[in-house]
């Protein structure tokens, strides 16, 4: 809303695991606020069945949608907001990990992708940690073990004009530091 001046009728598209914590969080806020919700990910991925049902109830009362598909340019296109996290979590067993990168390799949001929106203003978002680049320590763990200098998305969205991710965490650590404020008066 900072960013688009206006949630009702933003086009958020979410690539990658959609079956955890923040494709699921994503889908059930954007419908809530009227959104357009397009999870991006292979079927497999795709968050359960009872919770698309229940966002895409909450979407019809809001004017939003749910859409899931395994299609990158339909997933991408028109989309006012891409935006991805990282593909392994760090408490997944490490036996998943090759198998789920290869698997969502077509999904990393990169600057073709970013073409297929169709538009010049679409920001990027991403929750963070990001593997971007081999600059940190656990970046440059991740390229050695899997052979990757970028996962999820590359350097080049990630430092670009239209993302937004450094805002989008200077505005998450105020809502937590309210959060904390208000459970601890």
């Amino acid at each position: 809303e900072e960013k688009l001046g206006r949630l009702k009728g933003v086009r958020f598209t979410y690539f990658g695991d959609a079956r955890n914590n923040m494709g699921n969080s994503l889908m059930v806020a954007c419908a809530k606020m009227g959104m357009h919700f397009t999870a991006c990910a292979p079927k497999e991925l795709f968050p359960e069945e009872w919770l698309v049902e229940k966002a895409r109830d909450i979407a019809r009362e809001t004017g939003g949608s749910v859409t899931l598909t395994e299609d990158v340019t339909q997933g991408a296109t028109d989309a006012d907001v891409i935006y991805t996290d990282i593909w392994v979590s760090m408490g997944e067993p490490e036996s998943v990990w090759a198998e789920r990168i290869e698997e969502l390799s077509p999904y990393q949001v990169n600057a073709e992708l970013m073409r297929k929106t169709g538009k010049a203003t679409t920001i990027f978002m991403h929750c963070l940690p990001s593997y971007h680049d081999l600059k940190t320590k656990i970046g440059k763990e991740m390229g050695e073990k899997f052979g990757r200098t970028e996962m999820e998305v590359t350097d080049e969205v990630f430092e670009s004009k239209n993302s937004v991710v450094f805002r989008e965490a200077e505005n998450r650590m105020h809502t937590i530091k309210a959060v904390m404020a208000a459970t601890l008066g």
